[in-house]
């Protein structure tokens, strides 16, 4: 095989990694909100990311034959995971109580185009005319589903969506800042060490919500729920995703985040029985188009990363 031959695949592997990881996202849309329901929402993340950072950890040991991270990536990467996973994952499951699943969703869909801009901060990528007129088509479309929500007032539905849109801001410069340190740390490594600065940031809020939530004990559906959430969606998904980082790219790796409102809405309205709002359909229509205006292409299409 060639050089360019291998440089193909690679690539083509990556990208069908990462369309894997957007099924088993939209799915955690659900499985979250439904576990919210009998957990506080920072205690079951923080146990979720228990499970995740051991997972990632144990791999790590085992395919790399060692855990440490060198001193002068150590505070950078931690750094990022707290905020990329830790004050993340309070943030958007906090408004995930208080929004349905598909507007948390597709909310969230915004990040591709956030990271296009945070790339530009970060050295990765160059603004463009396409990425700054697809950032004000995709907010245009998040604007629309915030807007269409079920009985919208100046409350507690409309601080869920800032809170919503607040947490993917965070994993916006998560992903976009990230990548400066995947030529120097495998995606394993970089992936095991965030997760476990996430899961340090998690652990008062959770350690104090649990505490005072009164459980006996864990129903059997929840534990399913954090087995699911902590070491698939948050533990060998973002190992996915961070290869996707390193060898697409961040632009086009978030861009593919665009499939999950879509799939959160259909299994929402599925699984918990939620109503498909006309407003749903046509911001998430929005939001996918600023995507595509953002990437310039079809977003199946195998072409060369930027930066």
């Amino acid at each position: 095989m060639s050089a360019r031959s291998h440089v193909a695949r690679e690539r083509r592997l990556a990208e069908i990694g990462v369309l894997a990881v957007m099924v088993l996202w939209a799915l955690n849309f659900i499985v979250v909100k439904s576990a919210v329901a009998v957990l506080p929402p920072v205690g079951f993340t923080f146990l979720r990311f228990v499970i995740a950072s051991t997972t990632l950890l144990l791999l790590l040991r085992w395919r790399e034959g060692s855990i440490g991270l060198p001193r002068r990536d150590l505070i950078a990467i931690s750094g990022l995971g707290a905020l990329g996973f830790g004050v993340y994952q309070i943030l958007w499951t906090t408004g995930l109580t208080t929004i349905p699943a598909g507007d948390s969703a597709l909310i969230i869909a915004s990040t591709p185009v956030i990271v296009a801009i945070l790339a530009v901060m970060a050295g990765s990528d160059v603004l463009t005319r396409a990425k700054l007129s697809g950032g004000v088509i995709s907010f245009l479309g998040v604007a629309i589903v915030i807007a269409s929500g079920p009985g919208l007032t100046i409350g507690q539905s409309i601080a869920g969506e800032a809170i919503t849109l607040l947490a993917a801001l965070c994993w916006s410069v998560y992903l976009a800042f990230g990548a400066t340190f995947l030529g120097r740390q495998t995606p394993l490594r970089a992936t095991a060490w965030a997760t476990v600065a996430g899961t340090i940031v998690l652990a008062p809020v959770a350690i104090v919500q649990l505490a005072t939530a009164g459980l006996t004990e864990l129903p059997v559906d929840a534990l399913g729920a954090v087995l699911y959430s902590g070491f698939l969606a948050a533990g060998v998904s973002n190992v996915i995703v961070q290869n996707g980082v390193k060898v697409i790219g961040p632009t086009r790796t978030s861009a593919y985040q665009f499939l999950v409102p879509a799939l959160a809405v259909v299994l929402a309205a599925l699984l918990l029985t939620e109503p498909i709002r006309p407003g749903q359909v046509l911001g998430g229509i929005v939001i996918v188009a600023g995507v595509l205006v953002t990437r310039g292409g079809f977003p199946f299409r195998i072409a060369p990363a930027r930066g």
